[in-house]
């Protein structure tokens, strides 16, 4: 079973954090910040992984500590459960189009980590989350998972479907580098041998 918990205390959150990358989307999110759990249900629910994330943060100071702090914990249990990486696919991307919005994810599960973020939005805030905090959290995804993440966005029609858009191409493309191809079950997908 590809699976983890990741526990996560500081004097800013703490974090509970367990998935299968095997799974089927299945997911309860609760960070006490309703527009983040609907991404991150966007996120399981559309790359099959099952998560469930538990964070309880300084929300009365904003919700920058509980949004990095979530990214790190799911790039850590991904970076965890996906072990030697033997057998993975290892790339993938996804054109994902939401009525007016079009998003393109890139990944490479390399072991590198690194973030190019192309996204402008028009408003500083969704509900009541700063749009500034879904580049942080791509950014603590990607370092602590341990992959080369690529998000660009070519147009949008309004600012929550540029938002949904990027967390549901991400996982699209993170389900399908994620998956064991069973024709290199048994080998890393790499001239290096490690990743």
């Amino acid at each position: 079973m590809r699976t983890a918990m990741i526990a996560r205390k500081t004097n800013e959150t703490e974090i509970a954090v367990s998935i299968n990358l095997d799974g089927t989307g299945a997911h309860r999110m609760q960070t006490g910040i309703g527009f983040f759990d609907h991404m991150l249900d966007q996120l399981s629910r559309h790359s099959l992984i099952d998560m469930d994330v538990s964070c309880k943060g300084d929300l009365h100071i904003d919700f920058h500590h509980t949004v990095e702090d979530v990214g790190i914990a799911l790039g850590q249990a991904v970076k965890e459960a996906l072990g030697d990486k033997k057998g993975i696919r290892r790339y993938a991307s996804c054109d994902l189009p939401m009525d007016g919005t079009l998003t393109r994810a890139a990944l490479d599960v390399s072991g590198r980590a690194f973030l190019v973020f192309k996204a402008e939005f028009s408003q500083n805030k969704i509900g009541e989350i700063d749009t500034e905090l879904f580049r942080e959290f791509f950014q603590a995804l990607a370092i602590n998972a341990g992959i080369t993440l690529h998000v660009e966005n070519f147009y949008f029609d309004n600012n929550h479907h540029l938002a949904e858009s990027m967390f549901k191409g991400v996982a699209r493309a993170l389900r399908e580098a994620v998956e064991i191809d069973p024709r290199t079950a048994d080998r890393v997908p790499s001239t290096k041998g490690v990743l």
